[in-house]
């Protein structure tokens, strides 16, 4: 099977950012197939990149590379990492952008040379596309670098139990569509609070009227708030780190 290597980054397509990282893989590998997962995370947003790496990873067949670029340290001293972890690759930098590889339990981590004439702001291109071409041509983790050292970089913001019983959790991300995802996860039965609305758990979009609010477990198996044919985001004034609460029925 040809190697897959996906693209993660917040490059933009305006500029010629992502064809000189392609370039250089196709050049060292030029049998791999690479798909944009997405180019458009807003600039340094790390966070985004995260949900969206966690959301699609395991969607790919094993052994794919993964390589994940929103880097607002490059050229300083965080590290670059490939990680293997449950049968997949991971290149980027060790910033929290491959928390959803480094929280598998046996996940393997290196810290990737910085090669000499290497530029200190496009490490996607001199850094992270040269070790994903490695890994696509079959080269073994343990040869790219040294065998990274703890505490490597991990986000994972968790909900917490109430003393009332209720769990409080938050807004992690807003889609394209106004909805706010939370970190609530797996919860089939209550109620859910946000921007002032008390929503009980749905199974569609189509469980309301048009312009009303719901809550529902999403594709992602988070609980999301949405507005069916609007925008939950502007119209209960929700945004990333807004506190949701969930109440089991009683």
């Amino acid at each position: 099977m040809r190697p897959v290597i996906t693209l993660l980054t917040d490059f933009g397509t305006a500029d010629g950012y992502v064809a000189e990282v392609k370039g250089v893989l196709l050049s060292r590998a030029p049998e791999a197939t690479i798909v944009d997962v997405t180019h458009d995370v807003q600039p340094q947003d790390v966070e985004a990149a995260r949900l969206i790496l966690a959301r699609v990873w395991r969607r790919f067949p094993m052994r794919t590379i993964h390589i994940v670029v929103v880097d607002p340290g490059v050229g300083t001293e965080r590290a670059g990492l490939a990680v293997e972890s449950d049968e997949h690759l991971f290149v980027g930098p060790d910033n929290g952008v491959l928390s959803p590889a480094l929280l598998i339990a046996d996940a393997r981590a290196v810290t990737l040379a910085v090669p000499h004439g290497a530029s200190a702001s496009f490490h996607g291109r001199d850094v992270f596309a040269p070790a994903a071409a490695m890994l696509a041509l079959g080269a073994p983790i343990d040869s790219l670098g040294v065998v990274a050292l703890e505490p490597l970089i991990r986000r994972t913001p968790e909900p917490r139990r109430r003393e009332d019983g209720a769990l409080s959790g938050e807004v992690i991300s807003i889609d394209r569509f106004g909805n706010a995802i939370t970190n609530l996860v797996g919860l089939r039965s209550g109620i859910v609070e946000a921007g002032g609305a008390a929503l009980p758990l749905r199974r569609t979009y189509g469980d309301v009227p048009s312009g009303a609010p719901i809550a529902l477990v999403g594709s992602s198996g988070l609980i999301e708030v949405a507005v069916r044919d609007g925008s939950a985001a502007r119209v209960l004034h929700l945004t990333r780190g807004t506190t949701v609460v969930f109440r089991a029925m009683s």
